[in-house]
């Protein structure tokens, strides 16, 4: 069987695509071929867009991966005639009128609330000196204390940019729930997966799973891509 080689990674809010790093080695050293997206996080259509501006210049089908707010990236992207499966890495999985901001607007009693700050002029950012605790708490403290400080704003209208049909209706899904995060409640996690019909796999790990275990999140990527053979 001939499977799938390309594979599009989404970061989310606050951060850059460096963060992919880890995950990028593991899979090219396996033999795939990986784009990182470097979207500004200013909208949600501008993301898509840039989305399908590296989608379009694929040779093939590819999985698209997106973390935490990349999630709501590749719910919209995702409908992309090269897209073949969706991969959530702790990610937001919106369904139809929905936004991360809708998605977040009734924290569940009990949980962390992610220490955003107020907006200015229409971005945001969360607190330097909290950062570790709720985005990266299991990365060494100097990783996470340069994520702090290397922080891309959010703009707000990638927060509240809702999406129009999603992709996971109509593509299959993987999801991969940190049991650990502080900035998506685990148990939001699980219920965004049930919903979507992804195949759900856990790991311990803070939000920054991505980075902090790259090979468990490179293998829930190879199982998506081993799951969708082109042809016999």
């Amino acid at each position: 069987m001939t499977t799938i080689r390309n594979i599009v990674l989404v970061h989310g809010g606050f951060v850059d695509g460096s963060g992919w790093q880890g995950v990028h080695e593991h899979l090219t050293a396996d033999g795939y071929e990986v784009a990182v997206l470097q979207h500004p996080t200013h909208s949600l259509a501008g993301d898509v867009t840039l989305a399908h501006h590296v989608l379009d210049a694929l040779d093939g089908p590819a999985v698209l991966v997106g973390h935490s707010y990349g999630g709501a990236v590749i719910t919209e992207a995702g409908n992309h005639p090269n897209v073949a499966a969706l991969v959530y890495i702790a990610a937001f999985a919106p369904e139809k009128g929905e936004s991360v901001a809708t998605l977040t607007s009734d924290p569940a009693p009990g949980a962390p609330v992610p220490p955003i700050l107020p907006p200015r002029e229409g971005f945001l950012t969360l607190d330097r000196e909290k950062f570790a605790e709720s985005f990266a708490a299991d990365l060494p403290r100097a990783q996470a204390a340069f994520m702090a400080d290397s922080q891309v704003p959010w703009g707000l209208d990638a927060l509240g940019g809702r999406v129009s049909e999603p992709a996971w209706r109509t593509r299959p899904s993987w999801y991969l729930v940190a049991t650990d995060d502080r900035m998506i409640p685990p148990s939001v996690q699980r219920t965004m997966a049930e919903r979507s019909g992804a195949t759900v796999s856990e790991t311990p790990g803070s939000h920054a799973v991505y980075v902090s275990r790259p090979a468990t999140v490179a293998a829930v990527i190879a199982q998506a891509t081993e799951a969708l053979p082109l042809s016999a």
